[in-house]
């Protein structure tokens, strides 16, 4: 695909990027992102790459994650992903797992991590560096530098092997083994061939609107499939990439680089919900008045006419040119989205608040629903098209959807995997007998459009016998700005209770207005006040959910869960099992008489 692509756009820059370490923004052409690529197939030919071997990048987005991942395909090989974040038994197990040879690391840490971990391998050969400042051990006569690596394929000694390689390919070969997160046991590898991207790319290129014009910046992790599949269909397209190399620095990133487009965890528009209203809520009345009635006539229009299908009446049409282009052309432009296409968004429940508020301030949020089984997309919203709030869109071609038990989402087409690397009981239990996929997630179809309900395995039914959705909840209080990280509680107990972490920088604020005093976290965790006015914001939050849905209980947490402790995956989603153990103290208090 890189190769053809040159051959089209030549010297048109395809990506920008800064190299680690760099506060400086650099761009490499279609011909150089192109000859990279050859010199990454012909290096990894002279180290003694085979067709269809298994080799691992462990590091965040970069460039030279790019130039490898398609060097590695250069060579009819495999590439598996580890986060960046990723701890040394979860790389051991992996590389392991897939008898890897060869691992591509980025910077120091995962350096460290690679090379503690080396002896316990006994498949691995060789360690390759992408950032080079990163010290290399004394010790270790196994680690190659990313530029030494490339040196040994500079002059493409092997590219006619390698173009021999490229017409022996064939759409049954495997492109990617992608490991899940395991939010409830071991992480199993998902097989993803080339021939289900070529699937996808087909499928989404019908119903995302993304072309050569578009400049897309990635914010999540190449790791992610969601991020995977968006970056590769922006590349098909002859889209402009960004690299976003570190997750924290995405708002700066997006106002220094103008993205169009970029793919999201609901997280990122949360908080972005979050800071908006915040700043309506700091502003004089006048202000507020204006951005209040900006926003009602942007929902009005987005929402209630053309999500609907409607036409706009030319009187509401004029009203909101007037106030895209003096009020919410202002709030896109602090994000850094001045120039916007489109935002697909998936991988966790998105709050109806947070979405239409997406929409009304003018930006289309694509909201969807895939895994890494399915290779990312199943449903999406269509820009330009109707679409109901609380849905995940149409399904794409080729997929077919079936309802079965439990109101089970269940998956057949080409885009979905063959099965999960060597674990033939996981894949008898996945697959059924007429060849559908178990997506462990419930929903229903309505006029087409599917909509999700939960996990399944994440229901909790309580001891009254009432089931109660987590994330729902959960995604509820998230849009609160001094709410950080929430975990419901409620699986075999009398009623729904909550450990908060709060967002500390807005929790001290608070409590210094109100002249609460301080000295730790604990101390503001531990304080009457700010419980009692967490409480009265978790009551109105919660309004609209039945009474037995309602948190009754809470404790705030002075810690945040992290995936140190194992309580959250690399992907951030809760890890609920080890959440109850790690605080089976606190969750027990919660539920004495």
């Amino acid at each position: 695909m890189i190769h053809e692509q040159a051959k089209k756009y030549g010297n048109r820059e395809a990506i920008t990027f800064r190299n680690f370490g760099s506060l400086k923004w650099e761009n490499v052409s279609w011909n150089q992102f192109s000859l990279k690529v050859k010199q990454v197939s012909n290096a990894l030919l002279n180290l003694g790459a085979k067709p269809q071997e298994n080799i691992a990048v462990f590091s965040q987005n970069c460039i030279q994650y790019l130039y490898t991942n398609f060097g590695v395909y250069g060579v009819r090989g495999v590439t598996i992903p580890f986060y960046a974040t990723t701890s040394e038994q979860q790389i051991q197990y992996m590389v392991n797992d897939a008898q890897v040879r060869f691992i591509f690391v980025g910077e120091q840490d995962q350096y460290d991590k690679a090379h503690r971990i080396f002896a316990l391998c006994p498949s691995l050969e060789r360690i390759i560096i992408f950032d080079s400042s990163v010290r290399i051990s004394t010790h270790d006569p196994n680690a190659l530098y990313f530029d030494d690596f490339l040196a040994l394929g500079e002059k493409l000694p092997r590219q006619t092997e390698v173009e021999n390689l490229w017409k022996e390919a064939s759409n049954d070969d495997i492109c990617d083994i992608l490991y899940t997160s395991g939010t409830t046991g071991e992480s199993k590898g998902v097989v993803l061939t080339y021939g289900q991207y070529l699937a996808a790319m087909i499928a989404n290129d019908e119903c995302v609107p993304i072309s050569e014009k578009d400049r897309v910046i990635d914010f999540l992790p190449f790791t992610h499939i969601f991020e995977r599949g968006w970056a590769y269909l922006s590349l098909t397209e002859g889209a402009h990439l960004i690299i976003n190399t570190y997750p924290n620095e995405i708002q700066q990133s997006m106002r220094e680089t103008h993205p169009t487009s970029m793919s999201s965890v609901p997280r990122f528009w949360e908080k972005v919900y979050i800071a908006v209203k915040s700043k309506i809520e700091d502003a004089s009345p006048f202000q507020r008045k204006l951005f209040k009635q900006a926003l009602t006539i942007g929902r009005k229009r987005n929402i209630e006419y053309l999500s609907h299908g409607r036409h706009v009446p030319l009187t509401l049409e004029l009203q909101y040119k007037l106030v895209n282009k003096t009020i919410l052309s202002l709030v896109r432009k602090q994000i850094g989205l001045d120039n916007s296409n489109i935002f697909p968004t998936a991988g966790a429940y998105v709050s109806p608040e947070v979405e239409e508020f997406v929409h009304s301030i003018g930006i289309h949020m694509l909201v969807g629903y895939g895994l890494t089984e399915s290779l990312a997309t199943v449903s999406c919203n269509h820009k330009g098209k109707p679409f109901t709030v609380g849905s995940v869109g149409y399904p794409i071609k080729g997929i077919e959807i079936k309802i079965g038990a439990n109101d089970e989402v269940l998956l057949k087409g080409p885009t979905i995997t063959r099965g999960y690397y060597h674990r033939d009981s996981a894949n008898a239990e996945a697959f059924d007998k007429d060849g559908f996929f178990h997506t462990g997630d419930a929903g229903y179809l309505k006029n087409g459009e599917l909509f999700l309900k939960e996990r399944i395995k994440d229901l909790f039914k309580t001891s009254n016998g009432k089931y109660i959705a987590p994330q729902m909840t959960e995604s509820l209080l998230l849009v609160d700005k001094y709410i950080d990280q929430v975990a419901i509680i409620a699986d075999q107990r009398k009623f729904v209770s909550a450990l908060i972490v709060p967002e500390f920088r807005m929790i001290e604020e608070w409590a210094r207005e109100h002249h609460i005093k301080f000295e730790s976290r604990e101390d503001l965790c531990a304080s009457k006040d700010v419980y009692d006015m967490m409480k009265e914001r978790i009551d109105t939050l919660q309004q609209q959910l039945a009474h037995y849905e309602q948190i009754k209980r809470f404790t705030l947490l002075p810690h945040h869960f992290s995936m140190e402790s194992g309580e959250l995956t690399n992907t951030l989603k809760l890890r609920r099992p080890v959440i109850c153990k790690n605080y089976k103290d606190v969750i027990d208090k919660m539920f004495e008489e």
